[in-house]
């Protein structure tokens, strides 16, 4: 994959004005580039403070190769939903985490994609954008070069990102639609388990009710995050009375699902090189369907 800029007037003076304000690329990545001498006037490797005239063409070369040895690759079934030369979607199912840890060394979805790197010549890194807990099913975006990572993790730090999810709640809400604003904070004494708590980071989850259950208790929920933390969600919902079906780490087990009720179905962006937005949509799995 290669970016271009054709210089058109004198809005820049030089190869580095148009790599941070035309493609909002960042030193750390830049420098990296032109080491590498993957930068180029004109078809010359040059360096990022060279001078730049109308009608030159600068060019930037994202193809070269990485080290990927840090996740040992895995063959399992990946269900892709959408795949170009900048990122892969996948659907991810319940029971199977993001990305390594030292329980789960090999068995995640990350070694997978690093098995489906290998297969098709893929020899990058492999690069998640967004995370879902292990027990959460739905869509991940993998970034398949460094310079579509920073660009899809900056939307998602300026709300361009959007990601909505299906979530399953005991009982039933007091509004049908409403947020909720409350800052989350790791637990102490537990590495996993977060909490709502006044010095945690802000936190805001909207939420609309879909459909409510009266004989078996429940309310289908549509849940968009405007943050991101970790189990958001999850504590959310439990913080306000009504914790998700099955969630044994803030709630109780559940006779109708053998994990929590929550399911990624959505996601928006803006296409790193096209500019186009993209939207992803998936159904819900048949656990949850089961239930609804």
């Amino acid at each position: 994959m290669k970016l271009t800029y054709k210089v058109t007037d004198n809005t820049y003076l030089n190869i580095k004005e148009v790599l941070k304000a035309h493609f909002l690329m960042s030193d750390r990545l830049l420098l990296k580039l032109k080491n590498m001498k993957k930068i180029t006037l004109n078809n010359e490797a040059v360096y990022v403070h060279h001078p730049i005239n109308i009608g030159d063409i600068i060019a930037i070369d994202l193809n070269y190769e990485e080290e990927n040895e840090n996740i040992v690759p895995t063959k399992m079934p990946l269900d892709i939903v959408y795949e170009d030369d900048c990122y892969l979607v996948i659907n991810k199912p319940a029971g199977i985490p993001v990305h390594p840890s030292a329980m789960h060394y090999s068995d995640t979805l990350s070694n997978g994609v690093r098995f489906y790197f290998n297969e098709v010549g893929i020899h990058k890194k492999v690069r998640p954008v967004n995370r879902l807990d292990k027990d959460t099913s739905g869509l991940v975006v993998f970034a398949k070069n460094e310079y579509v990572q920073e660009c899809l993790v900056k939307q998602m730090k300026t709300k361009g990102f959007e990601k909505k999810y299906i979530a399953i709640v005991n009982g039933h809400l007091e509004k049908n639609e409403g947020s909720i604003l409350a800052p989350i904070a790791r637990k102490a004494g537990s590495i996993i388990e977060r909490c709502v708590n006044e010095n945690g980071e802000t936190a805001i989850t909207h939420y609309k009710v879909l459909s409510s259950n009266k004989n078996k208790n429940f309310d289908v929920v549509e849940c968009t995050l405007e943050t991101g933390k970790t189990h958001q969600i999850r504590v959310h919902f439990a913080y306000i009375g009504h914790p998700l079906l099955g969630d044994t780490l803030y709630g109780t087990p559940s006779t109708l699902i053998n994990r929590q009720a929550l399911h990624s179905y959505y996601i928006s962006f803006i296409h790193p090189i096209t500019k186009d937005k993209k939207v992803y949509e998936i159904e819900l799995p048949s656990d949850m369907q089961s239930i609804v």
